[in-house]
This record gives C-alpha cells, sequence and structure tokens, in this order.
C-alpha cells in the first residue's frame, strides 16, 4: 500500500523527488503520512478535496484485500 500511495502521488506532482511516504502501525491500523513539496500540495488534494479523497479510496480498496485498515494522511 505503501508503494500504490508513492506512485499516485508521483505521477500527480511536479515534484515526485519531493514525494515520501512514511508507514506508522496504530492499533491494529495502518497510518500512510504522505509528504509533497509545499508547491505540488493542491495538485494532491485538487479542488474541494477530490484528489484526496480518491487517493485514500484507492489505497482503501487496496487495503481490503488483506483485511487491513489503512488511513491516509497528506501532511507538510
Amino acid at each position: 500500500m505503501k508503494e500504490l500511495l508513492e506512485v499516485i502521488a508521483k505521477h500527480l506532482v511536479d515534484d515526485p523527488d519531493s514525494v515520501s511516504v512514511s508507514e506508522t502501525d496504530r492499533d491494529g491500523a495502518i497510518l500512510l503520512e504522505l509528504k509533497v513539496a509545499s508547491d505540488d500540495m493542491g495538485k494532491v488534494i485538487g479542488k474541494q478535496g477530490r484528489i484526496a479523497k480518491a487517493i485514500r479510496t484507492v489505497v482503501k480498496a487496496s487495503a481490503i484485500h488483506g483485511d487491513k485498515r489503512v488511513t491516509v494522511e497528506i501532511v507538510q
């Protein structure tokens, strides 16, 4: 799931080298924190958060196969 999030984010931004994803285990759920350059935040979030919501939906759908709960946070 970490790799999936990384691939999606790198294709959305202008500076793919600044994309980083960290994975943390919290109470049996996985927390993925996505960091991008400040100039690319708008591209990852999208208008009214639509792209961010779509990214979260795709990552959560891939986690269902592994019976895991996943949360995606976009941080600066």
